[in-house]
């Protein structure tokens, strides 16, 4: 028998739905986090929210600040948990010197837009992004509404 191995699709922990809509973001990379055991524990249960968090950039490091991964009540007791401390995250030093020039001089922005695991690690992925002005998302909407319109036409054509 010849089975073909696939790698298994990463398991999703916390989308962060709102970078979509706020920023357009233009590339993403995908950074390691080093975390606290009742952190991964957290993790685990599904237990993390990115909608209030970004990446700053501090002494050559990159690290995730205001990202909410609420403790766990059997997990932490003997450790005073910190659910929006700052975690470092773990990017290759050629990254992290595209990301902080990006950062420092043409004004991109950092945000996370999703948390996973992959091979039994947590990995997040981060977006270099531009912020949207107004117009610009009532333009996306408007995009994506005739999108809408132009399925139903196609499905209704082809149904009749």
């Amino acid at each position: 028998m010849n089975k073909s191995k696939k790698a298994p699709a990463p398991a999703n922990i916390a989308q962060n739905r709102k970078a979509w809509h706020d920023y357009s973001i233009e590339q993403k990379y995908e950074a390691g986090l080093a975390l606290q055991g009742w952190e991964v524990k957290s993790l685990r249960a599904g237990r993390a929210q990115l909608k209030e968090g970004y990446v700053v950039i501090e002494g050559g490091e990159a690290f995730l600040i205001g990202a909410h991964i609420s403790p766990l009540a059997s997990a932490s007791t003997h450790v005073a948990a910190n659910p929006t401390r700052a975690r470092k995250l773990l990017l290759h030093r050629e990254e992290l010197n595209k990301l902080i020039g990006a950062v420092e001089r043409r004004g991109y922005t950092l945000v996370p837009l999703s948390l996973y695991w992959k091979h039994g690690r947590a990995k997040i992925e981060i977006g270099l992004a531009r912020g949207k002005q107004a117009h610009d998302k009532r333009q996306d909407i408007k995009k994506r509404e005739t999108d809408r319109e132009i399925g139903r036409a196609l499905r209704s054509a082809r149904k009749g």
